[in-house]
């Protein structure tokens, strides 16, 4: 089942159930009129709106023209929003870059981030850049949106509360970063709003490419209309979004329409170093960070510059037959 919200002029916008095609879409308001309120009541609420994505996929119900600049992101705004680093390979470049070690215990407790759900960006939406020295990036991940999770899940049952999945760009400002953190209190304005695509799925969508709680299809970033990267999403994964979802219900409940994110999706090299660039035969990066780290430690200094007013980035995961799965994400950078 797909899923998508519309913008209809509301704060939440409107539920829609959208064909596996992407190409129409039927409004789901007499089952429920966005997609928090289905996930306030999933158990009685899914079955009803499988049924409508049965009858849009046999074109028995009246179904409008999808556009996926109309869509926000599924969840315009959230309870929460927790962005994990599931790919330790882009922990270990940074890390390296600086010349400090990964401590061991990020092999097995995962770091997150609780960032700002109140507003997300739309999957079309323009992102703003107030000053140009912040250091602009993209991330490219997964997420996955959670029903309602009780505290101290287990990995094995946490998988059985991801609802659905979907794509995030969530925009990091690298230059503000250092300053946060060395305050010892976290990321706050180095994350401004991200972005989500402009469908969300629920696993099953995926066959069998959805296996482990991991999404083994590559994650396709473009820069500026430039193949940046291609990185698999299901290869290199230290930890998987259920035991990220665990790990953020250790110590309190999640409520439905929770928010888990898997961090930069990262890929090592095929020697098992550092990735090579799409355009050297390599999977390229998920952020722009990635490479500057890369050139640091090759360099001495970093090459790659961020994001400019201007640029523009464009995420997207196709399946098997090449056909787009969640809809993309496409952003350009403006000056505000």
């Amino acid at each position: 089942m797909k899923l998508a919200t519309l913008n209809d002029g509301t704060r939440d916008g409107k539920l829609v159930v959208v064909s596996k095609d992407l190409t129409r879409y039927c409004a789901a308001e007499n089952i429920a009129p966005t997609l928090q309120a289905a996930l306030d009541d999933w158990d009685r609420i899914a079955p009803k709106l499988e049924v409508l994505a049965l009858d849009v996929e046999h074109e028995a119900v009246p179904c409008e023209r999808f556009h996926e600049r109309e869509a926000l992101s599924p969840l315009p705004r959230a309870y929460q929003w927790a962005d994990g680093s599931a790919y330790i390979n882009h922990v270990e470049l940074v890390r390296q870059a600086r010349g400090a070690a990964v401590p061991e215990s990020f092999y097995h407790d995962p770091l997150m981030y609780q960032g700002g759900s109140d507003a997300f960006l739309a999957p079309r939406e323009d992102i703003p850049l107030g000053d140009v020295a912040w250091g602009c990036d993209m991330e490219g991940e997964v997420a996955a949106i959670t029903g309602d999770v009780p505290m101290g899940v287990s990995v094995d049952d946490a998988a059985g509360h991801i609802k659905l999945l979907m794509l995030v760009n969530d925009v990091s400002l690298r230059g503000l970063i250092p300053g946060e953190l060395a305050k010892g209190f976290g990321f706050f304005q180095s994350k401004p709003a991200s972005a989500f695509s402009p469908v969300c799925i629920t696993p099953d969508e995926l066959g069998d490419a959805w296996a482990e709680s991991l999404i083994h299809l590559p994650l396709m970033v473009d820069y500026n209309g430039e193949a940046f990267g291609r990185a698999n999403a299901g290869v290199d994964a230290t930890f998987n979004l259920a035991q990220l979802v665990a790990h953020a219900a250790k110590t309190r409940k999640l409520c439905a329409g929770t928010v888990i994110g898997t961090g930069t999706i990262s890929n090592k090299g095929e020697d098992g170093g550092a990735g090579k660039p799409v355009s050297e035969g390599g999977l390229g990066y998920s952020c722009i960070a990635e490479i500057r780290m890369i050139e640091t430690i090759r360099d001495g200094q970093p090459s790659t510059r961020f994001m400019q007013p201007g640029d523009t980035v464009r995420i997207e995961m196709r399946d098997e037959h090449n056909h787009s799965i969640f809809g993309a994400i496409e952003q350009t950078v403006v000056k505000v």
